[in-house]
């Protein structure tokens, strides 16, 4: 995103944003509106969101940008390694993924190129990785970020239905302790099933709330609507019209995590609203 406003800024592309619903979707109709109405268009899209785990149709916009013959790129960071991909059906240009994703190497990760794009490349003077990219190859990270998505396709149904149960029980133990809890954006309804981003009720530690589940060893990540003008928070929790009162935090599960890492995740929480009761 920020990539894109700065190309807009220099004044080589005229970026639009297309509009979601109040569940964070993006209204399908109204890309195909923009589409049907610039010619020569580039469509960026994430497949799974990394803040509150919305999931798009890929393979509805992969059709729309082929009927109008746009480009489409999809940041699937969140989803190689958790979800099936077949390219064929997709009809996407690029996708994206990161190996530390799917428990491999950190700092190296892989771009998918559709044979019937020219692109030029952004490093140059060696014929490495085909011509594309000039420079000696992290060979140490390509074998790991190879050999990590390999396990993690061969172990993709077992690891999803373990994740899938730590993620549902955490939400049923913060419903059952913090009842006036919600869940932001589409975690909870068909996302992405590593994800899960709570809105907390108010609390006037709120801002100390991560720092304190991280003394705890709780490792969790924040992203709070803000509508303060020195302070934007996040951008993702704004555009869902997030209470800006309410600490959001969000949760991230992996085939480590366990039912017993849940009770005390959420114990540690229950303190700090009994510290303030």
């Amino acid at each position: 995103l920020h990539t894109l406003e700065d190309l807009e800024q220099r004044g080589h592309i005229k970026l639009s944003i297309v509009p979601i619903d109040e569940d964070g979707n993006v209204i399908i109709s109204e890309l195909e509106n923009l589409l049907s109405s610039h010619d020569n268009s580039f469509v960026s899209l994430m497949h799974a969101n990394n803040e509150v785990g919305n999931i798009l149709p890929i393979n509805e916009v992969g059709a729309l940008c082929k009927k109008y013959n746009a480009i489409f790129h999809s940041d699937t960071v969140q989803s190689v390694g958790h979800y099936e991909h077949n390219l064929e059906q997709e009809h996407v240009d690029f996708i994206t993924c990161a190996a530390h994703k799917f428990h491999g190497p950190k700092g190296v990760g892989a771009l998918y190129i559709n044979s019937r794009i020219k692109v030029r490349p952004f490093i140059t003077g060696g014929p490495q990785e085909r011509n594309m990219r000039g420079g000696t190859e992290n060979v140490y990270g390509i074998v790991g970020l190879a050999k990590a998505l390999e396990i993690a396709h061969r172990d993709m149904e077992t690891d999803r239905t373990k994740i899938e149960s730590v993620k549902n029980y955490m939400a049923e133990q913060i419903k059952e302790h913090l009842p006036e809890a919600t869940f932001n954006g589409g975690c909870m309804n068909d996302g992405l099933y590593t994800v899960l981003n709570v809105c907390l009720p108010s609390n006037s530690m709120a801002e100390m709330m991560i720092y304190n589940l991280d003394i705890a060893g709780v490792g969790v990540s924040g992203g709070s609507a803000c509508s303060s003008g020195s302070n934007t928070g996040s951008h993702v929790l704004n555009a869902l019209k997030v209470d800006s009162s309410r600490p959001s935090i969000r949760f991230s599960f992996s085939k480590f995590n366990t039912k017993e890492e849940v009770d005390y995740a959420v114990s540690k929480l229950k303190e700090m609203y009994t510290v303030n009761a």
